[in-house]
């Protein structure tokens, strides 16, 4: 019965700790998203972006 009571008590305590672990997870990646989403909007990285569709576009065509 003790060890019963015991596990309930251990199971209640790290009951959140998915939930905690899957928020963090969230925002690192909303976090990362938003940073990457700033370097591919800057203009160097934009303007060499277009070089390579259009390198690849004109091996295409």
């Amino acid at each position: 019965m003790r060890a019963r009571l015991r596990m309930l008590v251990r199971r209640g305590r790290e009951a959140g700790m998915t939930t905690a672990e899957y928020a963090v997870g969230i925002m690192a990646a909303c976090t990362f998203a938003l940073v990457l989403l700033g370097v591919v909007r800057s203009g160097a990285v934009r303007s060499a972006l277009g070089a390579i569709v259009q390198r690849a576009l004109g091996l295409a065509g």
